[in-house]
């Protein structure tokens, strides 16, 4: 997804950090920086592009503690959430015990092929140095006709780029692994039609945060959220909105 000319940082996930940064966020007992309302604003809105009926076969990757599992099933989806840490998936169960929730690795899916009518990836894809496995893996698991949808957060976003963006000089390392970095989405975009999908973008912003990681700016969180909710609406800045949804359907 990155061209060799930009590459500044690993060219493969390490997945034991991921297990080790995911698991520590276990034991203060989930990983949720949004407030509810919004986490209900995303589901709706990959649903809403994805168009799957009540009763669809779905897979949440990269589930966390499973707050988008149990909204997709609230939707009437069949849905599973997957995630690489068991201590945060183990957080799931504890809330929900009728939580459907397993351990794995989104590049290696523990899914039979052509069984699932659809799949959120949940804040993955930004993880992923490489989207390449991912993306084939998705469209192994996918029904013909089913469709993902990708949720991560945008690069040529200000403020994304300033706070998370490795080639920013203002960067903060808090709250991040050192395999994540915002997503170009023309770049998602061809990474996912190469592995067979015809795949668009969208973009989403107007989303309110209830935490961040650094203390050093989360007394900005307020203003964050508000200049998120009102920069973004003209149709001409919406891809410099802090989110990038990647929507695909499996021909």
């Amino acid at each position: 997804m990155i061209r060799d000319s930009e590459q500044t940082g690993p060219t493969r996930q390490d997945k034991m950090e991921e297990i080790r940064f995911f698991s520590e966020h276990a034991k203060s007992g989930e990983y949720d920086v949004f407030t509810s309302d919004t986490n209900a604003k995303i589901v709706q809105s990959c649903l809403g592009h994805a168009k799957l009926r009540a009763g669809a076969r779905v897979f949440d990757l990269g589930c966390g503690s499973g707050v988008f599992t149990e909204l997709l099933v609230k939707n009437g989806l069949r849905a599973c959430g997957l995630d690489i840490s068991h201590p945060l998936a183990a957080v799931g169960k504890r809330k929900d015990a009728k939580l459907a929730l397993v351990v794995g690795d989104v590049e290696e899916l523990p899914i039979a092929s052509e069984r699932l009518d659809g799949v959120l990836l949940s804040g993955v894809v930004h993880h992923l140095p490489d989207v390449r496995r991912c993306a084939q893996e998705v469209f192994r698991v996918l029904k013909a006709g089913g469709v993902f949808v990708a949720f991560d957060p945008n690069r040529l976003n200000p403020f994304m780029w300033l706070y998370r963006d490795r080639s920013s000089p203002f960067r903060s390392g808090t709250g991040v692994t050192r395999n994540e970095r915002p997503v170009v989405a023309r770049e998602v975009r061809q990474v996912f039609r190469a592995a067979g999908f015809e795949a668009r973008t969208a973009y989403l912003s107007g989303l309110h945060y209830k935490y961040v990681a650094s203390a050093r700016i989360r007394w900005a969180l307020p203003v964050y959220n508000l200049l998120d909710s009102v920069l973004f609406r003209p149709s001409f800045l919406q891809p410099l909105g802090p989110f990038v949804l990647t929507i695909g359907r499996k021909p």
